[in-house]
């Protein structure tokens, strides 16, 4: 057969996996997410901002303390009456008036002190003074504290008492009932005592007793020590006030319990010093006035301020820390006001959501622990009552707020007597590192935005000209490999428009290249026709004279390669004598399955070494064509089956009708096509033969020629391995789909 197409027989490769398309637009989008870089760096030169805000916020606060200091400094009448010279404190003998904000009624109920009630103390067992029977928890103890509201000093005391025995109608004697004792120094240093002991539940007064420390004889009434006594299911309630001008700072307060009526002897006493020693009296410390009115215009500079003595109790106190914020925004918010719009609706109701994911706001409430606190601790309080200003950052209570506090010492003769505490919160710094960080995503994203959009709209223009130039490509050659077209020149000036140019040159030279090797065959078989007829008609005359028996062996050979040399001739210019045919044959109707049918009884008849089966599954066909035509494509496809096909085996012609298509099917049992030529072996000029000897001459156009003639039907063709579901190899089938 002219086309002798050979190969070898090769194992399936296995399949290729699936691979993702990476066009440019995804490059370019890829390469665009760097553009998320932007946002934290800003992020993270905001957060460096706001450290450096933070430390000048802490330098400023311990400015501020070390001014409310200088105050202070040296001025030994703000402290000289008050505790600060102690050595050492006693919680429950050293009582702390804490600053009650609204007047006390003096009732007895304790409804006043309900604010203030986590800042009393419990006296029991540990405060005992005197007892006459073993101590029972249960029977006898109290809860007291004292607290001072404009120029009076108030005390409460919730005693449970299992047993309340007052002071009988008829008794001169105030020391045979349960009572409250009082003692005190005077604002001259005079020691004096007092006691409380009411014949009834109700108003009551308090007595001075006389001089001597072992007497209980009351000697005047004091009116300025008044208060209320109600007795309650647990035991009574003493409510007491007086003014802070009777004492100095040393006081005592003893209750008396008398449970036995009859002889009436007292049982246990339990006080917070012992009243009848004027040495064992402990100390009461009252906000000063004078420090409150030096540090009271601070309330009006954005901070908390305390002032302690070197015991670290509190002498006073300006400002509210939940609105010592620090840095004020005030004047940003309010230009936020004025420019309200339809870009701030979009700001609160989209973006500012958006943002607050990753931020977080400050809050406007969080838990005080130091609300009424009347002694602080801290190792900024420890270094300043040692002499060394300090700073100290801490969280609320409940995580929510960062508060700052700074002091500073306060010096009386090089002695360290106090410190200023100065506190502000970072809700300032936060809400200006908010609003900084607002703007910039605001910047960020519209860069975002536009720069993606930029790439994004850059890369779709250029994979629209890269496409349109591979289309292009593709239109300039058809599905015979031929060039029937080239490709416009653009006017852009740029790497697209060079290719564009590039591919129009290449395709040029392309087609004059193929135009030479379409006619190189007619015109190497027209200039070597002459010389072979020279050589063949000269063996012929040599063949007539006398020669040898060696000469005409030669001679024969001579006349064997002419015969060759005209078949390879022959078959050069077949395709293209086919191909001209092509355009000038005239088309016929005719019957395909009778000519299929006929060619194969032929087919039976002049190839006796195999079996030739025919199915006609489809009923009469017409097809519009050439018969010869046709025909001559069925010779190459069943020559290249006898070629390849072992002797006695079966070559099936398989004719049938599938939907809307017709099959034309050429089954044999040769061996299997290569993988990687099955969509090649119709190409002109390949062969895929091994080297073995051939009486033929194979330049690879037999199936070339059959697919030029199935085109001029309309018709596709291919040719497959056969296998069967077990994988085993069944052999080679060619297609023809009409």
């Amino acid at each position: 057969m002219p086309s002798s197409v050979s190969y070898s027989v090769n194992n399936p490769p296995a399949k290729r996996p699936f691979r993702l398309r990476f066009g440019i637009r995804l490059k370019l989008l890829a390469l665009s997410l760097f553009l998320f870089a932007i946002p934290w760096l800003g992020y993270q030169y905001v957060w460096e901002l706001e450290s450096y805000l933070r430390i000048g916020q802490e330098q400023t606060m311990v400015g501020t303390a070390r001014a409310v200091a200088t105050a202070l400094h040296e001025r030994p009448s703000l402290f000289d009456t008050q505790s600060a010279y102690l050595t050492d404190v006693k919680p429950s003998t050293d009582l702390y008036a804490h600053k009650i904000h609204d007047p006390i009624r003096l009732d007895g109920n304790l409804d006043d002190w309900l604010d203030y009630q986590h800042l009393s103390i419990d006296y029991g067992q540990d405060h005992l003074l005197d007892f006459a029977a073993q101590y029972k928890p249960g029977s006898f103890h109290f809860r007291h504290m004292v607290g001072q509201f404009g120029a009076y000093l108030y005390a409460m005391f919730e005693v449970t008492d299992e047993a309340v025995l007052l002071r009988s109608k008829d008794s001169l004697r105030v020391d045979r009932n349960d009572y409250l004792q009082i003692a005190m120094t005077d604002p001259e240093g005079t020691f004096k005592r007092y006691v409380v002991a009411p014949q009834e539940a109700g108003w009551v007064n308090a007595y001075l007793l006389s001089a001597p420390l072992d007497s209980m004889r009351p000697v005047a009434l004091e009116t300025q020590i008044q208060g209320r006594w109600l007795n309650t299911d647990q035991g009574y309630n003493i409510e007491l006030r007086f003014p802070l001008s009777m004492m100095h700072s040393k006081i005592a307060f003893a209750i008396t319990d008398v449970d036995d009526p009859i002889n009436r002897q007292m049982r246990y006493r339990i006080g917070t010093a012992n009243p009848n020693k004027s040495d064992a009296l402990g100390t009461v410390l009252v906000p000063s006035p004078e420090i409150e009115k030096i540090i009271k215009g601070l309330k009006y500079s954005n901070a908390r301020v305390w002032v302690i003595d070197k015991h670290k109790r509190v002498l006073a106190r300006s400002g509210s820390i939940h609105k010592s914020v620090g840095l004020s925004t005030t004047a940003y918010t309010a230009s936020r006001k004025k420019t309200a719009s339809w870009w701030q609706h979009m700001e609160q109701q989209w973006l500012l959501p958006i943002y607050y994911q990753i931020l977080t706001k400050p809050p406007a409430e969080f838990i005080d622990d130091l609300q009424d606190a009347y002694a602080l601790q801290g190792q900024d309080i420890n270094e300043a009552l040692s002499g060394t200003p300090a700073s100290l950052w801490r969280l609320s209570p409940d995580n929510k707020a960062v508060i700052l506090s700074a002091a500073h010492p306060i010096y009386i003769d090089d002695n360290v007597m106090g410190a200023v505490v100065v506190e502000q919160t970072t809700n300032g710094i936060r809400t200006l590192r908010n609003r900084a960080l607002e703007k910039l995503f605001h910047v960020i994203l519209a860069v975002m935005g536009l720069g993606t959009l930029a790439l994004f709209l850059f890369a779709s223009r250029m994979s629209f000209r890269i496409r349109k130039l591979r289309n292009q490509t593709e239109a300039a050659i058809d599905s015979h490999g031929k060039i029937v077209a080239t490709i416009p020149n653009g006017n852009a000036r740029d790497e697209i428009g060079d290719l564009a140019t590039t591919f129009n040159i290449v395709l040029g030279k392309l087609g004059q290249y193929n135009a030479y090797l379409q006619n190189m065959s007619a015109r190497l078989s027209h200039e070597l026709r002459t010389p072979v007829a020279i050589v063949k008609s000269s063996l012929e005359n040599l063949q007539l004279s006398t020669q040898n028996p060696e000469d005409a062996q030669y001679i024969a050979r001579a006349q064997q390669g002419i015969k060759r040399l005209s078949t390879i001739l022959n078959n050069m210019s077949e395709a293209t004598r086919l191909e001209q045919a092509i355009q000038t044959d005239e088309r016929e109707v005719f019957d395909l399955s009778a000519l299929l049918e006929g060619y194969v009884a032929g087919y039976r008849m002049t190839y006796p070494s195999h079996k030739f089966i025919f199915n006609n599954l489809s009923d009469d066909t017409r097809l519009s064509g050439s018969g010869d035509l046709f025909g001559q494509m069925l010779d190459k496809i069943i020559a290249n089956a006898l070629e390849f096909s072992p002797a006695k085996t079966a070559i099936a012609v398989t004719f049938e009708q599938v939907g809307n298509q017709h099959l034309l099917c050429i089954d044999n049992d040769g061996p299997p096509l290569p993988q990687d030529m099955q969509g090649k072996l119709f190409d002109s000029m390949v062969s895929v033969r091994g080297e073995q000897a051939s009486t033929q001459p194979h330049l690879g156009l037999g199936l070339y020629i059959a697919k030029i003639i199935a085109q001029f039907h309309g018709a596709d063709i291919h040719i497959e391995n056969r296998q069967a579901e077990t994988g085993k190899h069944l052999g080679v089938r060619v297609t023809l789909t009409f």
